[in-house]
């Protein structure tokens, strides 16, 4: 009885932490859903990744903002907080940490690519160079 008490706690836990990461204004979306979300009207698409690897590739329409450059909060500072960001990198790690960063800085509505790229590319998104 104590294991059922201790596992539904756990479950209600977890499910509220879920809920309220996304009521904080981050999500992580698949690739069928950052695809769709995209084709939204006034979307900032930012690519997260080295100015290095946007030039080996990049989703159409994307901003290089490399979250590790010396300027990337004053490039982020010229996005408008209240229209959706998009961010992604190459695994998911950087644009993370670059949604947490977003979310810092007061942006109402962010959405980062699950897997990042190496996910976009491994299901035949277009990219361009």
């Amino acid at each position: 009885m104590k294991i059922r008490v201790l596992s539904l706690l756990v479950l209600f836990l977890g499910l509220t932490s879920c809920l309220k990461n996304q009521s904080e204004g981050v999500q992580v979306l698949d690739v069928a859903k950052y695809e769709q979300k995209m084709m939204q009207p006034d979307v900032q698409l930012v690519d997260v990744r080295t100015p290095e690897e946007f030039a080996e590739g990049h989703i159409e329409n994307a901003i290089n903002m490399d979250i590790n450059g010396d300027n990337f909060e004053a490039s982020v500072a010229n996005l408008d907080k209240e229209k959706p960001v998009m961010v992604y990198c190459k695994a998911g790690g950087r644009s993370a940490k670059a949604a947490a960063k977003l979310k810092e800085m007061g942006f109402k509505s962010i959405s980062d690519l699950d897997g990042g790229i190496t996910n976009w590319n491994s299901e035949n998104k277009p990219t361009v160079k």
